[in-house]
């Protein structure tokens, strides 16, 4: 029984996020999308709001459950009797945050794994930045985020030149 994290800010959660749950959660007993809350960053969306959204895509999957987390994701890992912190790859672009990231999670606690799982190509662009930047711009979404996100993103966002 190995029980795993996928931690992350889902500002807001895409397609490419929810691939990934959906491709790792038969792997796991439980998984846990962990929704980090840091006071360093300026959040669209507030910590209820994100999980609200990811909620609402993720209710009938078994084994997967949505918390909130605002310290160090691998104290979180430990607490929560995680062995695994589930981390996607868009691009090498990535990789050295993330092997950075691991390394230091590593050194923190070495009892929990990091596990990379590479993103498949038709969602290799997609970042939530970049969502929230064709949203400004008025640009389709349709292929980038669920449609709650995109009512969501309608509602907060101010569309460029109208």
């Amino acid at each position: 029984m190995v029980k795993a994290i996928y931690p992350g800010s889902f500002d807001p959660i895409t397609l490419g996020h929810l691939d990934i749950i959906r491709r790792i959660q038969p792997l796991f007993s439980e998984l846990v999308v962990v929704v980090a809350n840091s006071q360093r960053k300026q959040y669209l969306f507030s910590l209820e709001e994100r999980v609200q959204l990811i909620q609402q895509n993720l209710g009938s999957l078994p084994n997967v459950r949505i918390d909130k987390c605002d310290g160090l994701i691998v104290d979180y890992a430990a607490a929560a009797g995680a062995q695994v912190i589930v981390r996607g790859l868009r691009a090498v672009s990535d990789f050295e945050s993330e092997y950075a990231m691991s390394a230091m999670n590593r050194k923190l606690n070495s009892h929990v794994e990091t596990m990379i799982v590479f993103t498949r190509p038709e969602y290799s662009f997609v970042a939530s930045t970049m969502v929230k930047e064709v949203a400004h711009h008025g640009g389709d979404l349709s292929n980038l985020v669920p449609t709650n996100v995109i009512s969501a993103l309608a509602g907060r966002i101010q569309v460029k030149g109208r």
